[in-house]
């Protein structure tokens, strides 16, 4: 009988964001951000674990305490170096399947983890997403991010990979390259790959709170809920309309002077 395979969520979280610092912790609906992520992905129904990955870098300390206030598993690795982060933290919690989240995604569903991962078991791939870069298409709404990997496929990364925006951006070594491993891409129909429901700016934040304030004191709405909401209020995309999203091949300048 073959053994089951261990599928460990990992959260990757820090204070020092470029664009908006602190924002993992910064409140939402009464609770820090981090909070909401952690509490959505615990839900999934298909993780045997979930884990929030920090640095060591001292202003990661509150990251830490939040996390043993929480009893919430917590592990520090490399600022910049987020591929080894990742590659540690599974080593050390026994992963065989690894699940990527970033902590600036407070509207995560658990229902599409719990999707991405039967799918990723049942096509025996090395690697799983709901998006990927340009030129693939996105169909998800940005920050609905999941990416899958198995450990061997993710230990080789950690092996090969060589320049830096491979290392700090964690998973492109596994996609880059077509052929190198076995992916699937999911795709939902209709599209709705131009929203933006990550936390990056103030404008992010905004509509965020928005989103929260119109379902309160019910934090743990679906992704679907809030498509509904859109369509009856239009007006809430215009609140962060054009800003960008980061760049794949974008890197943090700090990680040359830090590695």
């Amino acid at each position: 009988m073959m053994q089951k395979q261990k599928i460990v969520a990992i959260i990757q979280a820090r204070m020092t964001s470029s664009r908006l610092p602190e924002k993992v912790l910064i409140d939402i609906a009464g609770f820090p951000m981090l909070y909401h992520v952690i509490k959505r992905v615990s839900s999934a129904k298909l993780l045997d674990q979930v884990v929030v990955a920090t640095t060591n870098d001292p202003a990661d300390d509150l990251i830490e305490e939040f996390c043993n206030s929480n009893s919430q598993n917590c592990f520090r690795g490399h600022p910049y170096d987020v591929l080894d982060r990742y590659y540690q933290a599974a080593l050390q919690f026994e992963a065989d399947i690894i699940v990527r989240i970033t902590a600036d995604c407070p509207i995560m569903d658990p229902s599409l983890i719990d999707s991405l991962i039967q799918s990723f078991l049942e096509s025996e791939v090395d690697f799983a997403a709901n998006r990927l870069p340009p030129p693939w298409k996105r169909t998800y709404p940005i920050g609905l991010d999941i990416e899958i990997v198995r450990f061997k496929a993710l230990e080789k990364a950690w092996q090969e990979a060589k320049s830096q925006f491979e290392r700090e951006h964690v998973m492109p070594y596994l996609y880059d390259r077509p052929g190198r491993f076995k992916i699937l891409l999911s795709h939902h129909e209709p599209d709705y790959g131009e929203k933006r429901w990550t936390v990056d700016t103030p404008q992010d934040l905004e509509l965020i709170n928005k989103i929260f304030d119109h379902f309160f004191p019910r934090i743990e709405f679906s992704w679907l809920e809030v498509i509904d909401l859109f369509k009856s209020n239009p007006d809430l995309e215009k609140i962060n309309t054009g800003i960008n999203a980061k760049n794949v091949v974008d890197v943090d300048n700090r990680y040359i002077t830090n590695k």
